[in-house]
């Protein structure tokens, strides 16, 4: 299927409707429009998958290019915004797929070992109960990002656009070309491995909490 071709989902709103009608006339004035009101939200999802500030700018530059381009075959039956998220996180998909990630560490030592019994290995020690509002420092916030960027590239994509994309299984299989059963198990795996790399940060610092690293949904 045409990843530009996207028309199912919710029908746009009357003003986003005029919008389309304006583009698809060729207005200049309402591309710049679509620009000024979408570039931002774009530019923060390249920042999130790409983590390089001039790889953001010119995915979200090709992403406008294409969307350009595809609006005679787009249907029209979801936002224009929701359109523009799918086509600048196929530009990004594409760049990650071009470049050669560095600094990744490979998963399996960051997974949890468990002993015959099934009895796991290496515990760890329990996160705070406010390990969640611990996570809006900056300096936590810094190191998560840190932890994130170091997982290996199919399950770093998978963990961006569920957890913080907030996508679907179903929607991030068909972005990434994968089964969503197969997005589920990456995705329990990143969490696991996230965890374990953030426990330097958060363990020990209060009263048990529950496990931090469910199996997807």
């Amino acid at each position: 299927m045409d990843t530009l071709t996207y028309g199912t989902g919710t029908a746009p709103s009357s003003p986003d409707a005029d919008l389309l009608a304006q583009l698809r006339a060729g207005d200049e004035a309402a591309y710049r429009d679509l620009v000024r009101v979408n570039a931002g939200r774009m530019l923060a999802v390249a920042r999130r998958m790409l983590r390089c500030e001039s790889d953001a700018e010119d995915a979200v530059q090709e992403a406008f290019t294409q969307a350009f381009h595809a609006l005679p075959r787009f249907e029209g039956h979801a936002l224009l915004s929701t359109w523009l998220h799918r086509i600048v996180v196929n530009a990004c998909l594409i760049r990650l797929r071009r470049r050669k990630r560095r600094g990744e560490r490979s998963l399996e030592e960051l997974l949890p070992q468990f002993q015959e019994d099934g009895h796991r290995l290496d515990v760890g020690e329990p996160w705070p109960q406010d390990a969640l509002a611990q996570l809006e420092a900056r300096e936590v916030r810094a190191a998560v990002r840190k932890a994130i960027d170091s997982l290996p590239e199919n399950h770093r994509c998978v963990l961006v656009l569920r957890d913080i994309e907030g996508l679907s299984s179903e929607e991030v299989a068909e972005r990434l070309g994968i089964r969503a059963d197969a997005v589920k198990m990456r995705l329990h795996r990143a969490r696991q491995a996230l965890r374990t790399l953030l426990d330097p940060q958060l363990a020990g610092r209060g009263a048990p909490c529950a496990d931090t690293s469910p199996a997807a949904n």
